[in-house]
């Protein structure tokens, strides 16, 4: 007997309308680079509502499994409907070495929830939306040109306003994950040097 390949259509349905409505902004803040990411708590925060609206649960879960002799952790996050029925995605995360300042279970931790946010990105097709307060101007219009412009103090000429913040995510998760995080962030810094501002060149350096 053959096995059964294709979802059922009103789970599939179900999941399209959460993934076309479902926002979950960047309710973190990290206080080296300055700039804002999701955590895998505020996807979740954001998705009950609707999965409760649509009678669906979700499930996540966790396994250690060994790459090329390193190790990660697998997440797998699991949306089921009543029925029986449900639709799954994988993500994965390495596992460091060590890392300063955590034991080993915080460590695994960490890896486990960047696995787990990395899943429901998937699960939930969640883009990189970027936050209202990157473009809202809280009412205020630009200035006109009779307005004498404030007096700026001789500091370096003003760079562009830098990497987007999934980009930041993307090349700090990648110099973390180097066996040699130096050379990854002088490889990171002579490809996006240009377009990064002054404190996200600090910070990823800082993560070497």
């Amino acid at each position: 007997m053959s096995e059964q390949t294709t979802t059922p259509a009103a789970i599939v349905e179900s999941m399209a309308t959460i993934q076309s409505s479902l926002k979950a902004p960047k309710g973190q803040t990290n206080k080296f680079g300055g700039y804002k990411y999701r955590s895998c708590e505020d996807i979740l925060e954001a998705v009950k509502p609707h999965l409760q609206s649509h009678n669906l649960v979700l499930t996540i879960t966790d396994e250690i499994t060994e790459v090329g002799g390193r190790v990660y952790v697998k997440a797998t996050a699991v949306v089921h409907n009543k029925e029986g029925h449900s639709i799954q995605t994988t993500g994965f995360a390495r596992e460091e070495e060590n890392k300063k300042g955590m034991d080993s279970s915080q460590i695994t931790g960490s890896a486990s929830s960047y696995a787990r946010k990395y899943a429901l990105n998937g699960l939930f097709c969640i883009d990189d939306t970027k936050d209202s307060d990157a473009t809202n101007n809280h009412g205020r219009t630009a200035p006109t040109a009779k307005a004498a412009p404030a007096p700026k103090p001789p500091v370096k000429k003003a760079e562009s306003s830098g990497l987007s913040d999934e980009e930041m995510e993307q090349l700090e998760n990648y110099i973390r994950n180097s066996k040699n995080r130096l050379a990854a962030f002088q490889a990171v810094d002579e490809k996006h040097g240009k377009r990064m501002s002054i404190e996200q060149n600090d910070y990823l350096k800082s993560v070497c």
